[in-house]
């Protein structure tokens, strides 16, 4: 593990996703690596995410053949999950105040055609939190350094409803 590693992974302790591990096959990583196979969200597969400097993340998905469509590109539903999936995720490692979020919106435009076997990484940024708890997310999803899809997001914090107070 090289000082970067060693510096991006103190400054997750910070940011850390609620749930988050090291992850064993990505040094420098966090991930996600018990989701209940019931959930939806694992359906994305692991997901890994790290800091990337002040107010940005990296979060990636393994792209696999359940993820394309008949076309041979990932399936649209697929990157608007994983995108979703990575507002969070990559919106804790970059700053977001702790608590539990909603997303109110998001959109996404899809640039190029995404493919099996490589990485997907969301390069997530936060544009601005406000105190009433709502976070403006941007950024952009890449392969091999190249752009595929650009999003946009508004997450909202709000009441855990497994808090029963």
């Amino acid at each position: 593990m090289t000082s970067e590693d060693d510096q991006n992974m103190a400054e997750s302790e910070e940011n850390r996703p609620g749930g988050a591990v090291p992850d064993p096959d990505n040094p420098g990583w966090l991930c996600w690596p018990h989701i209940p196979p019931e959930k939806f969200a694992a359906q994305i597969g692991v997901l890994s995410f790290k800091p990337e400097g002040e107010g940005q993340a990296r979060v990636r998905m393994q792209v696999e053949d359940r993820h394309m469509n008949p076309g041979g590109s990932i399936h649209g539903g697929a990157v608007m999950s994983f995108i979703d999936m990575a507002l969070f995720a990559g919106g804790r490692c970059a700053g977001m105040a702790e608590g539990h979020y909603v997303t109110l919106e998001m959109s996404t435009r899809f640039l190029k055609r995404g493919s099996a076997g490589k990485p997907l990484d969301a390069v997530v940024r936060i544009n601005r939190q406000t105190p009433g708890g709502l976070v403006f997310i941007a950024g952009h999803c890449e392969q091999d350094g190249e752009p595929c899809y650009d999003f946009h997001g508004t997450l909202k914090r709000v009441r855990d409803p497994r808090d029963k107070k």
